[in-house]
């Protein structure tokens, strides 16, 4: 299976500009109900990455205002990127050694199409419950 099969149906691409404030961003990252977004320049490329975990330990745990902070100054800047014909085997295999649960998709000119979490493929590549708890269990604890 490849990533086109996972996002292809998806309507929306979630996204926020990098002068969004952090509080902003959480406020979004919550309405719609995902773990990270696409942080997007003014001339509309993804230039970062912010998700729950930027927030948590960028802001909060230092005790900074969230509506002070932009997108920009807490982003992940060193971005995983993919394409749509990446196979998700590979995908696991690029957040196994990158340490991320979020891969960046990018079209073939380089235009953002979205991002797939490590559970969008937990969810697809287990068919039972069983299979994907040790998937999970096999990611989060790799025998190195």
């Amino acid at each position: 299976m490849k990533v086109a099969d996972l996002i292809g149906s998806r309507k929306e691409v979630f996204s926020i500009n990098e002068e969004t404030s952090v509080h902003q961003a959480a406020q979004y990252l919550r309405e719609k109900q995902v773990r990270a977004v696409g942080v997007m320049n003014a001339n509309g490329k993804v230039v970062g990455v912010v998700s729950h975990s930027d927030v948590s330990d960028k802001v909060a745990a230092e005790n900074k205002c969230p509506a002070w902070i932009k997108a920009s100054d807490i982003m992940t800047r060193e971005l995983v990127t993919v394409t749509s014909d990446m196979s998700l085997e590979d995908c696991l295999r690029l957040m196994d050694q990158n340490t991320i649960f979020h891969l960046i998709v990018l079209d073939e000119h380089q235009g953002f199409r979205g991002m797939v979490s490590v559970s969008d493929i937990l969810r697809v590549v287990a068919s039972d419950e069983k299979a994907r708890a040790d998937l999970l269990e096999a990611f989060i604890f790799p025998q190195r």
